[in-house]
C-alpha cells in the first residue's frame, strides 16, 4: 500500500509535470525548429549569412550581458521561494547589475561588430541596422532570461513554457506570411525572430511582477552575494561568450559567404539537442539544488546516463544516414556528409557537459580553478586545432567545436569530482544549510 500511495501521490505529479514540460517544449523547438529550417532553404545563401552572422554574434553579446549572474537567481533563493520580498530584492539587485554591464558591452559591440564583418563587404547601412537589431535583441534576451527565472522559483511552469510556445508558433506564423507575400529577406527574417524574443520578454516581465506583488529594493548585501556567487565563474562566462560562437566567429572571418551558410545550416540540426538541454534551467537546477546530500550521487549519476544515452543515439543516427539530415537542410547543403556527423558530435558532447554544469551551478560546485582549467584546456585544444586545420573551410570550424566543447566536458567533470569530495562553495551572509543535509 505504501508504494502504491507513493506513486499516486508523489511520482505520478511529476511525471506528469514532466510529460506537460516536454509536450510544451516539444512544440516550441519544433517552432523553433522549422523557423530555423525554412530560413535555410527559403533564404538565398548571401541572406542567410546574415541571419548566422546577427544571431551568433546575439549568443555571445547575451552571455556578455549577463556574465552568469542571472543563474544566480535559483541557488541564493534555494527553498526560500515563498518569500517574496527576498526574491524581489534580488531580481532588482541583479537589474542594477545588468544595467551596468549593459553600459559596458554596449559600446564595445558598436565597435567591434563592424569589424568582424569588414570583409563581407556589406553597406554601412546593412551594418549599421545589425547593430542596432543586435542590442535590441540582447537586452530582451536578458530581461527574458531574469524574469523568467522568477517564474521558475514561484513554480508557475505553465506560463514560462507557454510563453515560449507563443513566440514559437507565432514568429513561424509571421514568416509563412512574408515568404506568402514574397516580403521574405534576410532582414525581414530576422526582425521576426526579434520580435518574438520581444514578446517572450514581456511576457515573463508581466507575469513576474503579478506573481511576486512586491517591488523589490536592491542592497549592496545582495549585490555582493550575487557577485560572490558568479564570480568564479565569470572568467569562464567571458571566455565562453567569445567562444561559444566561435565556429561562426572563425568562418565569418576567413570564409567564404557559402561556408558562412553552410556552418549556420549545420548549426540548425544540432538544436536537437535543445530539447533535452532546455530541461536544466526547468528541471534540473532547481531538482538538485533541494536534493539532500545522501540523494545527490545516484540521481547525479541517472541523469548522466539518460542524456548521455541520448547523444550516443544522436550521433549513431548521424553516422549511419547523414542523408536524414541533409533532406532536412535541402539542396543546396547536399555535400555536407561528414559535416552532419561532426555536428551530432559536437552538440552530444556539448548535452553532457552542460548538463554537468547545471547540477555543479546548483549545488555550488562552481570554483574558481576549475575555470582557470577550462579556459587552459580549451585554448590548448583550440591552438592545436587551428595550427594543424585549415580555418577556411567548414570541417576545420567544426573540429574546432567539437575540441571545444570536450575540454569543457573534461573540466566540469573535474569540478564534480571536487565537488563531491569538499563540498559546495559557502556564501558569506547566505543560508548554507544545504551543504549540512
Amino acid at each position: 500500500m505504501s508504494r502504491v500511495r507513493f506513486w499516486m501521490d508523489f511520482m505520478i505529479p511529476k511525471l506528469r509535470r514532466v510529460f506537460e514540460f516536454m509536450s510544451a517544449q516539444g512544440i516550441t523547438m519544433a517552432g523553433n525548429l522549422l523557423y530555423g529550417l525554412l530560413c535555410v532553404r527559403l533564404l538565398p545563401i548571401p541572406e542567410y549569412a546574415k541571419f548566422v552572422v546577427v544571431f551568433a554574434i546575439q549568443g555571445t553579446t547575451v552571455v556578455l550581458m549577463d556574465i552568469g549572474i542571472t543563474g544566480s537567481l535559483i541557488p541564493l533563493v534555494g527553498h526560500r521561494i515563498d518569500d517574496r520580498q527576498l526574491i524581489a530584492d534580488y531580481v532588482a539587485s541583479l537589474r542594477q547589475l545588468a544595467h551596468w554591464l549593459f553600459a559596458i558591452v554596449a559600446p564595445l559591440m558598436i565597435v567591434a561588430f563592424p569589424l568582424l564583418v569588414r570583409k563581407r563587404n556589406w553597406t554601412w547601412q546593412i551594418v549599421a541596422g545589425m547593430v542596432i537589431i543586435l542590442l535590441v535583441s540582447t537586452w530582451f534576451a536578458r530581461v527574458s532570461a531574469a524574469y523568467g527565472s522568477v517564474l521558475i522559483v514561484r513554480r508557475d511552469r505553465k506560463r514560462w513554457y507557454r510563453a515560449q510556445m507563443v513566440s514559437s508558433l507565432g514568429t513561424l506564423a509571421l514568416l509563412l506570411v512574408f515568404w506568402a507575400f514574397h516580403w521574405l529577406t534576410g532582414f525581414s527574417a530576422i526582425l521576426i525572430n526579434v520580435a518574438g524574443i520581444i514578446s517572450v520578454a514581456l511576457t515573463y516581465f508581466l507575469r513576474a511582477r503579478h506573481l511576486l506583488g512586491t517591488r523589490g529594493v536592491p542592497s549592496r548585501q545582495k549585490r555582493n552575494a550575487i557577485v560572490q556567487l558568479t564570480l568564479p565563474s565569470i572568467p569562464g562566462v567571458v571566455f565562453y561568450a567569445l567562444q561559444g560562437q566561435i565556429s561562426v566567429l572563425m568562418i565569418t572571418t576567413f570564409g567564404r559567404t557559402a561556408a558562412v551558410a553552410s556552418v549556420g545550416a549545420l548549426a540548425r540540426l544540432g538544436q536537437v539537442f535543445s530539447l533535452v538541454a532546455q530541461m536544466n534551467p526547468m528541471l534540473v537546477e532547481p531538482y538538485f539544488a533541494k536534493l539532500s546530500r545522501t540523494q545527490l550521487k545516484a540521481n547525479y549519476l541517472i541523469a548522466i546516463g539518460v542524456v548521455g544515452g541520448i547523444g550516443i543515439f544522436a550521433v549513431g543516427l548521424a553516422g549511419f544516414f547523414p542523408q536524414l539530415f541533409l533532406w532536412v537542410l535541402g539542396p543546396k547543403y547536399y555535400n555536407l556528409h561528414f559535416e552532419v556527423l561532426q555536428v551530432m558530435i559536437g552538440g552530444a558532447i556539448g548535452l553532457v557537459s552542460g548538463l554537468f554544469s547545471s547540477m555543479n551551478g546548483s549545488r555550488r560546485f562552481n570554483y574558481y580553478w576549475q575555470n582557470l582549467t577550462t579556459i587552459t584546456l580549451v585554448l590548448i585544444v583550440q591552438a592545436t586545432i587551428i595550427w594543424k586545420t585549415d580555418m577556411s573551410t567548414v570541417q576545420g570550424v567544426l573540429w574546432l567545436g567539437i575540441g571545444s566543447s570536450a575540454a569543457a566536458l573534461t573540466s566540469n567533470i573535474l569540478g564534480a569530482f571536487y565537488g563531491f569530495a569538499r563540498g559546495g562553495r559557502r556564501i558569506e551572509g547566505l543560508d548554507n544549510s544545504l551543504e549540512r543535509k
